[in-house]
């Protein structure tokens, strides 16, 4: 309560126009990062959400020039009222509550235009030219390259398979010197990059009358285009089939005009990437962070990861024992 009527009184501050009696403040549960975030309601029509971070400074800095890059580039995010670094305090436009993860039990025929009004908005991002994003790149994180790709998998390797599953250090160790990994890494590293959002999953896609609009974007950075499409199409918290991944693979395709022939190799290696840092992320958020919720997505995303490999040469261990895991978890 002391925490809430502080942020009441500091929102006071900066929005002296918006009186109300009653001003109510309720929290907003939203993944497994340190940030907070509040809806403040001034009336049922007038709300704005607070986001109090304690983390890092020029993290949160970066969330506010990307929110408004985003914006000059005519791209869907939450407009910034105000920001208060002093404070941890970023006041943002209200969205509403409904992302596209909502609609997961809803027909294709509803879901399918959400979808695509996310891949317009992802295309515009990957078609920003280096020119016009030169000053903001130089703000962003580390970029996609062999390095990041790398960590990626032994992410994978350390918090999934190891702390979750208990593969022992040496066979863990193994796998990850398998040569075709190395090879992926490299593969990827080679391709010309564009600003990627990073997370670009169904629950950071908000649904606005029709229309999605980018959230949690701060991880924002160089790298594929296909490893934005491929969180959104192998989701782990949403079931897409292939046929529906097929139809939401060529709008993206036109979207961002991609005519590539090493379009669909990039993809898949990109959906094995983002399905290794996905899992390598559940196990520590549920397991060393206490957020078990995430534990619970660890199947789904291990399945597809075993399908993904599959397919690949030189990956056959890594394969059998992904298989062995995934027929476990099923008894």
């Amino acid at each position: 309560m002391i925490l809430s009527d502080a942020l009441l009184r500091q929102t006071r501050i900066r929005f002296p126009t918006f009186e109300a009696e009653e001003v109510k403040i309720l929290p907003i549960e939203k993944g497994g990062s340190d940030r907070k975030f509040y809806r403040i309601q001034f009336s049922p029509e007038r709300t704005i959400v607070l986001l109090k971070y304690t983390g890092e400074p020029s993290e949160n800095q970066r969330y506010v020039e990307i929110a408004e890059f985003l914006a000059a580039h005519g791209i869907h995010a939450p407009k910034i009222y105000f920001h208060d670094p002093a404070e941890g305090l970023i006041w943002l436009e209200d969205l509403g509550e409904r992302d596209l993860w909502s609609y997961r039990e809803e027909s294709w025929t509803v879901r399918r235009p959400l979808y695509e009004s996310a891949l317009e908005e992802i295309a515009k991002l990957h078609g920003i030219s280096a020119a016009d994003s030169a000053e903001i790149r130089r703000d962003l994180p580390a970029q996609f390259d062999a390095a990041l790709y790398l960590w990626e998998q032994h992410y994978f390797f350390d918090q999934c398979l190891g702390r979750h599953f208990g593969v022992v250090e040496d066979w863990r160790r193994e796998l990850a010197a398998l040569p075709a990994l190395h090879g992926i890494a490299e593969r990827l590293a080679a391709f010309p990059r564009v600003l990627v959002h990073r997370d670009l999953q169904s629950q950071n896609i908000i649904v606005r009358e029709e229309a999605a609009y980018l959230i949690d974007f701060q991880g924002m950075r160089p790298g594929l285009g296909e490893y934005d499409l491929a969180s959104l199409l192998y989701d782990p918290y949403v079931q897409l089939n292939a046929a529906e991944r097929a139809q939401l693979t060529a709008f993206y395709q036109s979207q961002a005009e991609v005519s590539d022939p090493a379009f669909a190799e990039r993809l898949g290696l990109c959906a094995m990437q983002r399905l290794m840092q996905a899992l390598g992320a559940y196990a520590y958020l549920g397991l060393v962070r206490g957020n078990r919720a995430f534990l619970e997505h660890m199947p789904t995303a291990l399945q597809s990861l075993g399908e993904i490999v599959g397919t690949m040469d030189g990956l056959a261990p890594l394969r059998d024992l992904l298989g062995d895991l995934s027929s476990a978890l099923e008894v």
